[in-house]
């Protein structure tokens, strides 16, 4: 009976650990421009940062105009924990959405957003449409908001393959802590 309890303990310590790898996906920290934000002049770039460090080749970063209108310019670049990406002269006056798709050190995908305004005063700004030939969120087509959105469940699938197998972890450690009990009861008697 000792034996049970002990690869039942085990068994759940084991368990208990493994949901915790699953929530290691990475969290934006700041931003710039900060959430919310109303500018006096249009940012030449934005960044976002992580709280650790984004695999390099897989971030997507766009900034969507509220009319749909893309204003990214170039592919998101990544350094350590921040991901940047340079913008075109922005409408002043305008809300903007930066809509982020990243790949966790762990290999979750990661999205969100931000976004932020900038004064119907602001400087360094345009009145233009966007370039053409992007897609909305002012990058190639299938990067950007477009993608971030399409990602947004996919690091859910790893967490329930984690939960599965210490589950099968679980039920294995029970069974041979069940089979070792029969057999030192049947040797006592």
């Amino acid at each position: 009976m000792r034996r049970l309890l002990t690869v039942l303990l085990l068994a759940l310590v084991a368990a208990g650990t493994v949901p915790g790898a699953a929530r290691a996906h990475n969290v934006l920290v700041g931003s710039d421009p900060k959430d919310g934000a109303t500018l006096p002049a249009a940012p030449g770039q934005v960044t976002l940062v992580f709280d650790q460090a984004v695999r390099q080749g897989y971030a997507q970063v766009g900034v969507t105009a509220a009319d749909g209108s893309g204003w990214a310019d170039g592919n998101a670049v990544v350094a350590a924990e921040r991901v940047s990406v340079k913008v075109r002269p922005l409408r002043a006056g305008g809300s903007y959405t930066v809509g982020y798709r990243i790949l966790s050190a762990d290999g979750h995908p990661v999205t969100g957003s931000v976004s932020f305004r900038l004064a119907p005063d602001a400087t360094g700004t345009t009145a233009g449409p966007a370039a053409p030939g992007t897609g909305a969120a002012g990058a190639a087509p299938g990067t950007g908001a477009d993608a971030a959105e399409a990602g947004a469940g996919g690091g859910a699938g790893m967490a329930v393959v984690w939960i599965v197998g210490a589950l099968l972890v679980l039920a294995a450690g029970t069974v041979v802590a069940l089979r070792r009990s029969r057999s030192d009861e049947g040797a006592r008697t």
